[in-house]
């Protein structure tokens, strides 16, 4: 299930919108001309997202500029969520926020499969 076209596309919308979360909460955060540097945070996410993979993850194209353990690509998923949902939180968006938090959990339990997989790769 959890590399289901639909499932992939639920992903791929939460990946879009923690990124906009985390960009909105730098926004606020920042003041003057300090504020172009709030760019800075959903491209460093960005970055950290797309190099740290589990190589022939079956949900990804399957390359792995840097190869990670399964393990280690939970965490990192977990606090790029986990983060997006705060940011959210922090910025004032209760409601978004919960409703995101609760839709990034509903997406990983239909990715259990993938979860699985995950943690037999080391």
């Amino acid at each position: 299930m959890g590399s289901h076209p639909l499932n992939l596309a639920l992903r791929f919308f939460l990946e879009m919108g923690a990124l906009v979360a985390m960009g909105v909460w730098a926004w606020q955060r920042a003041a003057g001309p300090w504020r172009l540097l709030a760019f800075a945070v959903p491209v460093v996410a960005m970055v950290l997202w797309g190099v740290f993979a589990v190589p022939q993850d079956p949900s990804r194209s399957g390359s792995a500029p840097v190869p990670v353990p399964g393990a280690a690509r939970i965490v990192l998923e977990a606090a790029f969520f986990g983060f997006a949902t705060w940011a959210l939180y922090s910025s004032g968006h209760r409601i978004p926020a919960v409703l995101f938090g609760v839709t990034v959990l509903l997406h990983y339990g239909l990715s259990f499969d993938r979860l699985a997989w995950l943690v037999r790769q080391h």
